[in-house]
C-alpha cells in the first residue's frame, strides 16, 4: 500500500470534476483520481447543449431561467439554488468560451442558441432559445476543453485508479441547541490501481466527489457501462444520507430496444413525436409548448400512447421521432451524431424515414446532499468538514424531481467550480485529519472477499435480472405492487450475491473483479431507489405513482432522505423499510409558491 498526500482530492473527471480541479488546481496541491481515462467520461455523452440567459437570439433573462427550472422539476427544487444557477450560468458559459470551446455562432458572430425542452420566456409564455451548443457534440466538446485547461494548470491526474472508500473520523461536537452528536471529517480516500492491483491511501485536506449518476440500474439507459453509482455509494455506506433518490429521468427519445440517446436538440430544432396515426399526440397533453414540454410530461405521454395502442412497429413497442420536414442540410449543420446513430443502430435514414424511440434511463435526479457551496451533509443542517460533491452524484437541489434539459451541463460548470473553490479555500486554512489505524483494512476486505468468494453465482446473471426487474416495475409507471416485487427480487439478489464467483483473481486489470464490486453498489442503490419510491405517495416529477397519481404538496412537499441506519429513532416521521432509515428535508422555497404545470 502506499500513501499519498494533497490537499484536494478529486473523484471523478467528468465535467463537474475537471471544472472544480482547474479552480483547486491553480490555489493548492490537488489531484483528480479517476476509473477511466478523463476524456472518456461520460459527461462526453451529453448532445444538445448547455443553457444559459445570454438573449443573443432573443430576449430572456435569469429570472425566467429560474422559474423554468422550479416548474420543470415541479416545486420540488430548492430555490435558493435555482437561482444561483441561473444567474452564474452566463458567467460559466463565457467562462468556457474563453477556455477555447467552440460553439455554434450565429450570423453576427455571437454564441447560438436553440430551444429546449421547458425552457420559456416571460414565465411559460412562450418557447425560448436559450440552450447554448457545438452542434450535438456539446458534451464532448465542454469534456476535451475542460482536460485541455487541466493541463495548462498542471493537475496531476491518477487514471483508471478506483476508489473504493471514503475515509472519515468521528469527534464529538455540540449543535448550537445544546445536544452532543458525532461530528464526521474527511480524512481522505482509499482507491485500487487498475493497471497493478495495489491499493493507494490518499490523505487529503479536503474531498470533491464528482463520480456521476447509477443509470446502469436500469437495463435500458443512455448511460455508459461504468456508471453504476460509485460514489453514492462509498458515501451511503459511510452513513452519509442520499436524498431524493426516488426521482430518475426518463429521457423521451432514445433509440427503441437499445436506449442509446437521440438528444432533445433534434426536438429544439423542430423534430416531432408521432403515433402509429401519424398523430402529432402532444398537442393533446401539452398544448402550448407540445413536443418541448418537460421531459417526465413528454416520457410519461409516449409510454402512455403505447399503453393505449396507439404505438408503432410489429410489436407496437415504441413511437417516432420525424424529422423528415426538416432540410437535410440543416440536420448536417445542427444535428450530424443522431442521425447518424440512427442510421448505425437502426438502419433508418433520418432524411426520408422517421426515428423509432421510446423513453431511455437516463440521469438520477436524486443523490448525496450538499448545500449550495458543495458542502456535503450528513444530516438536514450539518456538514461534514472537507467534503464536497458536485454534478451526478450530488443532489443541490437543482433539479427537484425532473431536471430540464440542458441543465445538467450547466450543473456541472457551476457547481464543479463552486465546488473546486470551496474545498480549496477549506484545504488552504484547515490542518490534515489524521488517518484512521489501518485506512485500507475496509477495502482489502471488500475485495478479497469478492475474490475468495467461491459460491457459483455469475454477476452478470445477477446484473441482467436486476435491470430486468427495475425496467419491468420502476420505470416510468410506478404501483405499491411493482415496487414491493423489485425489493423481493433485490432480497433475493443480495442473498445470491453472497454467493459469487470472480474468474480471474488476479490483480491486473481484473475488471471481472470491479464488475463484481460495482454490482454492489448497483444493488443497494437500487433498493435505496425503490424504498424511496414506495415511501412516497404521490406522483411528481419523474416519479409516477399509478396508485397515487396526484402531486400531493400536503404530505410530500419535502425531500426524502435515507440513511444506511436501521436503528429505531423517536422521531415518528421516520420510517424503515429494509433496513433503510427514511426521514425528509424541506424544501426551499423563496419565490416561486407551488401551482398546477400547465404547458
Amino acid at each position: 500500500m502506499q500513501v499519498h498526500k494533497y490537499d484536494v482530492i478529486i473523484v471523478g473527471a467528468g465535467g463537474a470534476g475537471m471544472r472544480a480541479a482547474i479552480e483547486a488546481g491553480q490555489n493548492v496541491r490537488t489531484a483528480v483520481l479517476t476509473k477511466l481515462y478523463p476524456t472518456r467520461s461520460h459527461t462526453g455523452a451529453a448532445q444538445g447543449g448547455m443553457c444559459a440567459a445570454l438573449a443573443n437570439v432573443e430576449e430572456d433573462n435569469w429570472e425566467w431561467h429560474t422559474f423554468d427550472t422550479v416548474k420543470g422539476g415541479d416545486y420540488l427544487v430548492d430555490q435558493d439554488a435555482a437561482e444561483i444557477m441561473a444567474k452564474e450560468a452566463i458567467d460559466a458559459v463565457i467562462d468556457l468560451e474563453k477556455m477555447g470551446l467552440p460553439f455554434n455562432r450565429t450570423p453576427e458572430g455571437r454564441i447560438d442558441q436553440r430551444r429546449f425542452g421547458g425552457h420559456t420566456r416571460d414565465h411559460g409564455k412562450a418557447p425560448v432559445r436559450r440552450s447554448c451548443y457545438a452542434a450535438d457534440r456539446t458534451g464532448h466538446m465542454i469534456l476535451q476543453t475542460l482536460y485541455q485547461n487541466c493541463v495548462k494548470h498542471n493537475v496531476e491526474f491518477y487514471n483508471e485508479y478506483y476508489v473504493l472508500d471514503l475515509l472519515t473520523v468521528e469527534e464529538d461536537a455540540t449543535r448550537e441547541d445544546g445536544t452532543p452528536y458525532k461530528q464526521k471529517r474527511i480524512a481522505g480516500v482509499v482507491s485500487y490501481d487498475l493497471a497493478t492491483g495495489e491499493l493507494h491511501v490518499f490523505q487529503a485536506k479536503s474531498v470533491i466527489l464528482a463520480t456521476g449518476g447509477a443509470g446502469k440500474v436500469f437495463k435500458t439507459t443512455s448511460n455508459a457501462h461504468t456508471l453504476t453509482g460509485d460514489g453514492m455509494g462509498i458515501a451511503f455506506r459511510r452513513g452519509i444520507p442520499l436524498e431524493d433518490m426516488e426521482f430518475f429521468q426518463f429521457h423521451p427519445t432514445g433509440l427503441a430496444g437499445l436506449g442509446i440517446l437521440l438528444s432533445e436538440a433534434a426536438r429544439g430544432e423542430g423534430a416531432i413525436l408521432r403515433n402509429s396515426e401519424g398523430e402529432r399526440f402532444m398537442e393533446r397533453y401539452a398544448p402550448t409548448i407540445k413536443d418541448l414540454a418537460p421531459r417526465d410530461i413528454v416520457a410519461r405521454s409516449m409510454a402512455n400512447e403505447v399503453r393505449e395502442g396507439r404505438g408503432c412497429g410489429p410489436n407496437k413497442d415504441y413511437v417516432l421521432l420525424d424529422l423528415t420536414h426538416l432540410e437535410p442540410a440543416h440536420i448536417d449543420a445542427k444535428l450530424p451524431d443522431i442521425t447518424e446513430f440512427a442510421r448505425t443502430y437502426l438502419g433508418v435514414e433520418p432524411y426520408t424515414e422517421p426515428v423509432p424511440v421510446f423513453p431511455t434511463a437516463h440521469y438520477a435526479m436524486g443523490g448525496v446532499p450538499t448545500n449550495v457551496s458543495t458542502e456535503v451533509l450528513q444530516d438536514n443542517d450539518t456538514i461534514i468538514p472537507g467534503l464536497f460533491a458536485a454534478g451526478e452524484v450530488a443532489c443541490v437541489s437543482v433539479h427537484g424531481s425532473n431536471r430540464l434539459g440542458t441543465n445538467s451541463l450547466l450543473d456541472i460548470n457551476v457547481f464543479g467550480k463552486r465546488a473546486g473553490v470551496a474545498a480549496a479555500a477549506y484545504a488552504q486554512r484547515a490542518d490534515f485529519v489524521d488517518l484512521p489505524e489501518n485506512p485500507e483494512a475496509g477495502t482489502i476486505a471488500l475485495l478479497e472477499h469478492v475474490r475468495i468468494s467461491d459460491g457459483g453465482e455469475k454477476v452478470a446473471a445477477i446484473r441482467k435480472e436486476l435491470q430486468d426487474t427495475m425496467d419491468a416495475n420502476m420505470q416510468v409507471f410506478r404501483t405499491a405492487e411493482s415496487i414491493d416485487k423489485v425489493l423481493a427480487d433485490i432480497a433475493s439478489f443480495e442473498e445470491r450475491y453472497s454467493r459469487i464467483t470472480v474468474q480471474d483473481k488476479g490483480k491486473r486489470f481484473n475488471l471481472d473483479l470491479l464488475e463484481a464490486v460495482e454490482l454492489g453498489f448497483l444493488l443497494e442503490l437500487a433498493k435505496v431507489m425503490t424504498v424511496a419510491a414506495l415511501h412516497r405517495q404521490e406522483s411528481r416529477g419523474g416519479h409516477y405513482r399509478e396508485d397515487f397519481p396526484e402531486r400531493d404538496d400536503e404530505n410530500f412537499m419535502k425531500h426524502s432522505m435515507a440513511y444506511k441506519d436501521a436503528e429505531v429513532t423517536a422521531d415518528s416521521s421516520q420510517e424503515h423499510i429494509a433496513g433503510i432509515r427514511l426521514g425528509t428535508k424541506p424544501v426551499v422555497v423563496t419565490r416561486y409558491q407551488p401551482m398546477v404545470r400547465k404547458y
